[in-house]
C-alpha cells in the first residue's frame, strides 16, 4: 500500500493543483507539504521488505504490478532526497514566471511517474512509467512557449517516441522468449538453454537503443543539450535525476533482471553497447568543452556522465555494476548542484556563457564556491565523490580485461583531462578575472539553503560513505 501512496500522492497532487486555485504562498506550502510527505512515504519503504504488489492482471503473462527491490531502492532514496530539494529551488525561482500552475502541476506529476518506474515489478509496468514520463516532462520542455522551447520539445518527443518503438520490440521478445517480463536477479533465462540466443541478442541491443535515448547515448543523445532550454529546475531534474536516470535504470533492469548476463556476456549485444558507451564518454566531454553556452555544456558533461554509469553496468561484473550505481548516485549530487548554480547565474546575474561567470565570484561568492565543489568532484579530484566513483570504474574495466574495457578507461582518462578544463578553468575565472556583467540581483534564501545542502552532502559523503557504498555492493552481487 505504501507503494501506490507514494506514486499516487504527487500524481493526484499535480492534477487537483489547477482544480484548487490557490493563492502563491498556499500553493508553495501545499506542494511542499505534499513533496515532503512523498518523500517520507518513500523513506518507510526503503526500510520495508515488501511483496510484490499486482494491480492489475493483464493475462498470464502480463500484468502491471510494483515491488521496491535492492536497485529500486538506490533509484527511489536518490529520487526521494533531491526531488524537494529541487523544489524549494523552483519556488523561488519561478515566482516571477508565468503560467506557474501548469508547471507545477507537471513538475508534481513527474515525481509520481519516475517513483513508478524505479518501484516497477517488471518491464511492462516500467515500460508504462516510462511513457508517462515522457508525457509529464513534455510540458516542462515546452513552458516558456518561445520557437526554441517548442523545437526542443519536439525532438525530445521524436526521439523519445523511437526510443519506445525499439524498447517495445525488446520488450515482445521476453514475453516470446521468456514468457512473461518479471524482473528476476539474474534475468529470465537463468538455468535455460535457450536456442534462441542470438535472437535475444538482437532484442537486448533493440532495448538498449530504446531505453539509450533517454540515457542520452551516442548517437541518441541530440534531444539532452537542446531541452537546455526549458528553466532550470526542469533541465536539472532533467539531466540529473528523473529522465536520463530513468533511461540508465531501465537499461540497468533490462541487462541483469530481464535478458540477463548469461545470455549477454561476450557477445556481439555487450560489445556493440560498450564500444558505444566508451565513445559517448569522450564524445561529450569533447562537445561539453566545445560548448560555450553554461547549461548546454552542463547538458554534453551529463551525455558524457551517463555513459560512464552504462560503462560499468555493461562490463556485466558485480565491481563493475557496484561502480555504475555508485556513479549514478554521485553525478545526481554533483550535477544538480551545478545546473542549480548555472540556474541562478542565468536568472539573478544574467550570466549565461562561459565568459560571463568571470569575477563572478566578488559578487556571488557563496555560488561561486559551489560551483567550485561540484566542478572539482565532477572532474575526479581526490577525496572527492567524482574521484571514488571514477576510480571504481576504472579498476572495474581492468579486472574485466580484454579490449573493450581497456578502452573504456582510456576514455575515463581523456574525459578526466576534458572535464578539469570545461567546468575548473571557468572555476578558476570566477576568481582571477575582472567581472564583465554589472551588480546581480538579489539572490532569494531558498536558493542558498538548496545549494548549501547539496554541497554539504557532497563533502560529507566523500569522507564518510561507507554504509551507502557496502549497501551498493550487496546490490551489485544480488543483481548477478
Amino acid at each position: 500500500m505504501i507503494l501506490i501512496l507514494a506514486i499516487i500522492l504527487p500524481i493526484v497532487t499535480g492534477v487537483l493543483l489547477p482544480v484548487m486555485r490557490l493563492k502563491a504562498r498556499a500553493r508553495n506550502l501545499y506542494m511542499m507539504v505534499c513533496t515532503l510527505l512523498t518523500s517520507v512515504l518513500v523513506a518507510i519503504a526503503l526500510t520495508g521488505d515488501f511483496t510484490q504488489l499486482e494491480l492489475i492482471s493483464l493475462n498470464k503473462k502480463l500484468s502491471i504490478s510494483l515491488h521496491l527491490d535492492d536497485l529500486g531502492k538506490v533509484f527511489s532514496a536518490v529520487i526521494a532526497l533531491l526531488w524537494p530539494l529541487t523544489l524549494l529551488y523552483a519556488l523561488s525561482y519561478m515566482k516571477d514566471a508565468v503560467n506557474q500552475t501548469s508547471f507545477f502541476t507537471f513538475f508534481q506529476m513527474s515525481y509520481g511517474v519516475t517513483l513508478g518506474i524505479a518501484m516497477s515489478a517488471n518491464l511492462l509496468t516500467l515500460y508504462i512509467f516510462y511513457e508517462l514520463m515522457t508525457l509529464s516532462t513534455l510540458p516542462l520542455v515546452l513552458h516558456s512557449g518561445s520557437a526554441k522551447s517548442v523545437k526542443a520539445g519536439l525532438k525530445y518527443l521524436y526521439y523519445s517516441l523511437g526510443g519506445s518503438a525499439f524498447a517495445f520490440i525488446g520488450l515482445v521478445y521476453l514475453v516470446y522468449f521468456g514468457g512473461g517480463t518479471d524482473f528476476l536477479p539474474g534475468g529470465l533465462f537463468v538455468g535455460v538453454g535457450s536456442q534462441h540466443t542470438v535472437q535475444l541478442q538482437l532484442g537486448y541491443l533493440l532495448c538498449f537503443l530504446g531505453f539509450g535515448v533517454k540515457a542520452a547515448i551516442f548517437p541518441v543523445h541530440g534531444w539532452l543539450p537542446t531541452a537546455a532550454v526549458a528553466p532550470t529546475p526542469v533541465t536539472a531534474l532533467l539531466h540529473a535525476v528523473a529522465v536520463v536516470k530513468s533511461g540508465v535504470f531501465a537499461i540497468i533492469r533490462v541487462t541483469y533482471f530481464s535478458f540477463g548476463t548469461s545470455v549477454l556476456e561476450g557477445s556481439y549485444a555487450q560489445y556493440v553497447s560498450l564500444a558505444l558507451s566508451a565513445f559517448t564518454i569522450v564524445f561529450g566531454s569533447a562537445m561539453a568543452l566545445k560548448e560555450r553556452h553554461l547549461k548546454r555544456r552542463l547538458a554534453y558533461s551529463t551525455v558524457a556522465n551517463l555513459s560512464y554509469i552504462l560503462f560499468g553496468a555493461l562490463l556485466m561484473s558485480a565491481q563493475g555494476l557496484y561502480a555504475g550505481l555508485m556513479h549514478l548516485v554521485f553525478h545526481a549530487l554533483m550535477k544538480i548542484a551545478l545546473f542549480l548554480v548555472v540556474g541562478v547565474f542565468n536568472r539573478r546575474a544574467h550570466a549565461y556563457y562561459i565568459e560571463d561567470v568571470r569575477g563572478i565570484a566578488k559578487a556571488l561568492p557563496v555560488l561561486a564556491v559551489v560551483f567550485v565543489i561540484g566542478s572539482l568532484a565532477m572532474t575526479g579530484i581526490p577525496p572527492l565523490i567524482g574521484f571514488v566513483s571514477k576510480w571504481s570504474l576504472a579498476e572495474a574495466a581492468i579486472l574485466s580485461g580484454g579490449l573493450l574495457p581497456l578502452l573504456g578507461v582510456s576514455a575515463l582518462l581523456i574525459s578526466a583531462v576534458l572535464t578539469g578544463i570545461y567546468l575548473i578553468v571557468p572555476a578558476v575565472t570566477m576568481y582571477t578575472r575582472p567581472p564583465v556583467i554589472p551588480a546581480p540581483q538579489k539572490v532569494e534564501s531558498g536558493f542558498y539553503v538548496t545549494l548549501l545542502v547539496l554541497s554539504a552532502m557532497i563533502i560529507a559523503l566523500s569522507f564518510y560513505s561507507g554504509p551507502l557504498l557496502d549497501f551498493l555492493y550487496q546490490t551489485a552481487l544480488g543483481a548477478i
